[in-house]
């Protein structure tokens, strides 16, 4: 059984992946504070709930945002699970697609799993949309070459910054509005409109321009946690996966696996 492990800036997810199907997913607030300890009491627990022994952890790998994280999640696979852990795009996880960027080292982990998931999953030119603190929106031509993309500010980064920086504003949820006029009247409508819809236009109008340049048809693949409620009200997205960075951890692995074979078998 795969422990795959997505490190973000806001939230860690960890996921149990039983012959490439996940099995269930556990969602932790990211600090690099937390000690190995820390995470093993939270994990084995919530392992011994599904019923899984440590023992039936075979592999472990972990795709990182957060550099001040690693070595606390290497000690939990060393200390706990007898395992030296993969990290995605190194060693015998590396990226085996071009990454055709300025400085292919500062691409995030998260976004070139995403590219590798989305090219497995689906044909042709593609835009990945990933609604984490920020949002990202990732170019993967029909070979699989990642091509670039786009940093915006996450929803939520927005809405903090909102609040935080006005005396009388208040906090809102990320929701549709309650009105279906563009037009708010009271403060919370207004809010919601504007963190909403305009946050919807930002994303239509950043999609028509990186299609306009790509000059072929492509698809837009949406994932993180706002994807679904945003599906809901445009038509940009041609398919929602959730799962988009497991999936892609779950290839990596799977690589990792058939490499050292290979190797042994030599």
């Amino acid at each position: 059984m795969l422990l795959a492990v997505d490190v973000g800036n806001t939230n860690v997810v960890f996921a149990l992946i039983e012959a490439g199907t996940i099995r269930t997913r556990w969602r932790i607030a990211t600090d690099v504070r937390r000690t190995a300890d820390e995470y093993a009491v939270w994990l084995l627990q919530l392992m011994a709930i599904e019923e899984v022994e440590r023992s039936a952890i075979a592999t472990m790998i972990v795709s990182s945002v957060v550099p001040r994280a690693r070595h606390n999640l290497e000690v939990l696979a060393q200390k706990y699970f007898g395992l030296n852990p993969l990290h995605a795009g190194e060693g015998a996880a590396a990226w085996d697609f071009p990454i055709h960027v300025d400085e292919p080292r500062t691409l995030g982990a998260d976004r070139a799993v995403n590219a590798l998931a989305a090219h497995a999953g689906f044909d042709g030119d593609l835009i990945v949309v990933d609604f984490g603190t920020a949002t990202t929106f990732d170019v993967i031509s029909g070979d699989g070459a990642y091509q670039g993309g786009i940093i915006a500010p996450g929803i939520n980064l927005s809405l903090d910054a909102l609040v935080n920086n006005t005396a009388k504003l208040p906090r809102i949820a990320i929701d549709h509005p309650r009105t279906t006029s563009v037009t708010g009247r009271n403060t919370e409508d207004q809010m919601q409109i504007g963190v909403f819809w305009g946050y919807v236009a930002m994303m239509e109008g950043l999609i028509a321009r990186l299609k306009a340049e790509i000059g072929r048809p492509c698809r837009v693949i949406a994932t993180g946690g706002l994807a679904l409620l945003f599906q809901r009200h445009t038509r940009i997205f041609d398919a929602v996966d959730a799962d988009l960075t497991l999936k892609g951890l779950a290839i990596l692995a799977a690589r990792a696996e058939s490499l050292n074979e290979e190797k042994f078998r030599a």
